[in-house]
C-alpha cells in the first residue's frame, strides 16, 4: 500500500490579511462549520468588523437556537497580550457569552490565562483558545484543521461555590452520559444535523434553519419518558399557522402531537411523547436515540416547509 505524507503548509501563504482573506472565508456559512463542530453551537448572523469604541471585533455572531452571543478574533501569528485584551473588551461591550480567539500558535502564558478565565469566571461564560494550521497531502487542496488548546471546563465551573446534592450530581451525570451517547448516534448516522456539545441539561436543541423555532429534545426522566418538540419562540401568528394545517403536517410525520399555544407565556410548543426513558437501565438507549434521530429529522424537513 503506498502513502502520502502529510506535510503542513503556511497559513499566510493560504490568507495573505486576517481581515480580509481569513475573516471573509471563515464568515461564510460552509466554512463556519469548522466552528460548530468545535463549540458545538450553530452560528448565524455573522457579523464582520463589528464596531467597538475605536476598534473592530473580527467577527460576532449567534447562537440560533439558544441566541447565545459569540465573539470570533483571528490572529494569524502567535498570540500576544494585546489580542487577549481585545477579546475580553469584545465580549463585554458586545454581551457575548462564548469568546473564540483563532491563532497561529498559542504562547504558553496565554493558554494559561484562558484556562485561568474558564476557571474562575461564572458557568455562562466560555473562553476558547484554538490554533489553526493546514495540511496538503501530495498536491491535494489545502485542508484547514483547527485545534483546541484550551476551552471551558464544565465540571470545575459546574461544581464551583455550587451545593449540589448526590442525587442532583448523579441525574446531571446521567444526562450527560445520555447526550454524548447521542452524540455519537448522531454522527454514526451521517450527522443530519450539527451536534452540540453534550450538556448536563435536560435539553438539548437542534437548528431547523430558522431563528424562529427549533426543535428541543427533552429528558424527563421522573416520567420514564422523551419529549422531543417544535419549540416556537414569541411568534403565536407562526403557532397558529401551522395549527391551522395540524393533520396535514401529523399526517406527514405520522406523529400526533400535543399543541400548546401557552397564551399566557411567550413561547408555543408543538409535543411529541416517547416513552421508555430511565436512568437506571441504559439497555434501550440506542434504540430511544434511533428514534430521537428519525423523528427529528423528518420533523426539521416538514415544519421548515411550513415556516417562511
Amino acid at each position: 500500500m503506498k502513502l502520502g505524507r502529510l506535510n503542513e503548509v503556511e497559513v499566510r501563504d493560504l490568507w495573505k490579511h486576517e481581515q480580509y482573506d481569513f475573516s471573509e472565508w471563515l464568515s461564510k456559512p460552509e466554512n463556519i462549520e469548522y466552528i460548530n463542530d468545535i463549540i458545538g453551537l450553530t452560528l448565524i448572523d455573522i457579523q464582520k468588523e463589528a464596531t467597538v469604541g475605536d476598534y473592530r471585533c473580527d467577527l460576532f455572531a449567534k447562537d440560533e437556537t439558544t441566541d447565545t452571543h459569540v465573539v470570533i478574533e483571528n490572529q494569524l501569528e502567535a498570540s500576544n497580550h494585546d489580542h487577549l485584551g481585545k477579546i475580553i473588551t469584545y465580549a463585554s461591550s458586545l454581551k457575548a457569552t462564548v469568546i473564540i480567539w483563532i491563532v497561529k500558535k498559542a504562547r504558553e502564558e496565554h493558554r494559561a490565562a484562558i484556562e485561568w478565565l474558564n476557571n474562575n469566571t461564572v458557568e455562562s461564560i466560555g473562553f476558547f483558545l484554538i490554533e489553526l494550521h493546514a495540511y496538503k497531502i501530495g498536491d491535494s487542496l489545502p485542508a484547514p484543521k483547527f485545534e483546541v488548546i484550551q476551552q471551558p471546563n464544565d465540571f470545575i465551573k459546574a461544581n464551583k461555590n455550587t451545593a449540589l446534592n448526590k442525587e442532583e450530581s448523579q441525574i446531571a451525570v446521567e444526562r450527560k452520559a445520555f447526550w454524548t451517547l447521542f452524540n455519537e448516534r448522531v454522527v454514526a448516522a451521517g450527522k443530519p444535523f450539527s451536534i452540540r456539545k453534550p450538556p448536563s441539561d435536560f435539553w438539548y436543541n437542534i437548528a431547523i434553519g430558522t431563528s424562529q423555532a427549533y426543535i428541543c429534545i427533552n429528558l424527563v426522566n421522573k416520567d420514564n419518558q422523551i419529549v422531543l418538540e417544535l419549540y416556537i419562540n414569541d411568534n403565536k401568528e407562526l403557532f397558529d399557522s401551522l395549527y391551522s394545517c395540524k393533520d396535514e403536517i401529523e399526517s406527514k410525520l405520522d406523529m400526533r402531537f400535543q399543541w400548546n399555544r401557552l397564551d399566557n407565556k411567550k413561547a408555543s410548543r408543538i409535543k411529541y411523547f416517547i416513552p421508555g426513558l430511565n436512568f437506571d437501565d441504559h439497555s434501550n438507549y440506542d434504540a430511544l436515540m434511533d428514534e430521537i434521530i428519525e423523528k427529528s429529522v423528518r420533523m426539521k424537513k416538514v415544519f421548515r416547509d411550513y415556516i417562511s
